[in-house]
């Protein structure tokens, strides 16, 4: 097996612009824009999969790509959290913020805690095609899972990876055996 998977963080949203917890917001004008102009310059892919939020399948419509949803490369679910940005909650949740950044289990937000993240976006991995080329559109914490898993590296290395919209990360291999090529390769 030969295969190769691109990882494409969405362009960007108002939500990334204000380093706030994502609630499934669209693209905004600059990322459309920068969606727009990235188009062509990913290689051929015998298949193309994308997250379900908004993010995800308007940055692949606009690279002119035509994607299938995956479930399993969805955002991470940050329950009552979302939309609010990391300073404002700490504010109001000190201890649970400092949960949720060193303990794997913890999900004090009522949603997806990081183990549980990291498990759904590696049981993907463990599947995703080792043949042809897969282009993937997704988030920065499933990419950032997606990095854990080909390393196997320990959850607290997640908070030191750094995913920009509209970057490609790319793997080679198949299932149990994928390595990195490159990261965080800006597209625009």
């Amino acid at each position: 097996m030969n295969g190769r998977v691109t990882l494409v963080c969405h362009s960007s949203t108002s939500a990334t612009n204000a380093a706030a917890f994502a609630a499934d917001e669209p693209l905004d004008a600059r990322g459309a824009r920068w969606a727009t102009e990235a188009r062509g310059r990913l290689t051929r892919a015998d298949r193309v999969l994308c997250g379900p939020g908004a993010a995800c399948r308007q940055t692949a419509e606009a690279l002119g790509l035509s994607a299938k949803i995956e479930p399993a490369l969805g955002d991470w679910d940050l329950g009552r959290w979302r939309g609010r940005t990391l300073d404002e909650v700490a504010a109001d949740e000190s201890d649970a913020v400092t949960a949720w950044l060193s303990e794997p289990d913890a999900a004090p937000h009522g949603g997806e805690a990081q183990a549980t993240l990291l498990a759904r976006v590696a049981a993907w991995l463990a599947e995703a095609p080792g043949e042809g080329h897969t282009v993937v559109v997704t988030h920065a914490a499933v990419v950032r899972a997606v990095l854990l898993s080909v390393l196997h590296a320990p959850p607290t290395a997640f908070w030191r990876i750094d995913i920009a919209p509209l970057t490609a990360t790319r793997l080679r291999g198949g299932p149990g055996r994928w390595t990195i090529r490159s990261t965080a390769t800006p597209l625009r």
